[in-house]
């Protein structure tokens, strides 16, 4: 029996599984697969509709949609009754204050989550893991409460029970790594404490911060950091400001850089220069203008396009040869 619609995984853009009639390719949590990844269900003899879906768009994905490249539709409403969810950046050394704040949340019957950047202790990276940190809380902080683990190395069987016992509300605080990121739904959840947040890009962080405020009740994201550089707290900063994704996106665009918008790199400084990105106004004219020669000359064989046809060879191969 012929099969119209294929659900799956990254295993479905593998050069084993071919799919010759393919109309419409649609990428849930975009930001979460590789350029190539992507690049590879549209490259087909008959191209197919893609279509890319993220809460927050990578910087290279919003830079296409400036460039020209891509189509963008913004859903910007929350869903009836969700309130927006109180952020707040806070230093290490206030660690206590903001786990007595989680004790307040659930002494009123609502569960936590904690999320570590590490499952174990690494001595190359200064940060704190889950797993000794599930051993302090629970034995500590936590002691009068039921404190839950969860990391990728656990067998899958382990992971159902965990999370089966937190969304029954047999379990009160979850201490996890990033395998929470998405897909989790547990509306009685209402604090989320990022351990670590500047180990974090903008889009994690707004990702982990959605697996709270599922319900009407009001929620928090607690981002705690020890780290002083400048460039982590001004993201950490922005997050605790911006709740939309999108506006997000733009300031990891402005922060991180655009990456190329004809090589693989995600993110960084482009090959291809423009004074700003966001000169809309400017960006809307070179639109206009590259549409028109095309429409012209798509070859670009006409005497009048050769020199820009020679300068635009010169960067795409100068971008492959240096991707990353």
């Amino acid at each position: 029996q012929e099969i119209n619609i294929v659900v799956g995984t990254h295993a479905l853009i593998q050069s084993s599984v071919d799919i010759s009639n393919l109309a419409v390719g649609v990428v849930d949590e975009q930001h979460r697969f590789g350029v190539m990844q992507r690049s590879s269900l549209g490259d087909r003899e008959i191209k197919p509709h893609i279509l890319s879906m993220s809460a927050t768009p990578i910087p290279r994905s919003l830079a296409l949609t400036l460039y020209g490249d891509s189509d963008v539709s913004v859903l910007d409403e929350m869903p009836i009754g969700r309130k927006k969810v109180k952020t707040r950046w806070i230093a290490g050394d206030q660690r206590s204050a903001a786990y007595d704040f989680v004790k307040q949340e659930l002494n009123e019957g609502h569960q936590a989550f904690i999320v570590f950047p590490l499952i174990e202790e690494s001595e190359a990276v200064n940060a704190r893991s889950a797993i000794d940190e599930h051993h302090r809380l629970s034995a500590d902080v936590f002691r009068d409460y039921k404190v839950g683990l969860l990391h990728g190395r656990m067998k899958t069987q382990q992971k159902e029970t965990v999370m089966q016992q937190f969304i029954s509300g047999e379990m009160n605080v979850l201490v996890s790594t990033s395998v929470i990121e998405v897909g989790i739904d547990v509306p009685n959840a209402t604090v989320m404490v990022i351990d670590g947040a500047d180990r974090f890009g903008l889009a994690q962080l707004h990702q982990f911060r959605g697996r709270v405020g599922r319900s009407d009740d009001q929620s928090y994201c607690l981002l705690l950091s020890d780290s002083l550089g400048s460039e982590s707290i001004e993201r950490l900063r922005v997050i605790e400001k911006v709740s939309d994704g999108f506006e997000l996106a733009e300031e990891d665009l402005r922060i991180r850089g655009p990456g190329d918008a004809i090589g693989t790199r995600q993110s960084g400084l482009p090959i291809l220069k423009v004074a700003r990105l966001s000169d809309l106004e400017t960006t809307a004219k070179a639109r206009k203008e590259a549409s028109m020669i095309l429409d012209h000359d798509p070859e670009l064989e006409l005497d009048e396009n050769l020199r820009l046809a020679s300068r635009l060879s010169a960067i795409l191969d100068k971008s492959f040869v240096f991707s990353d």
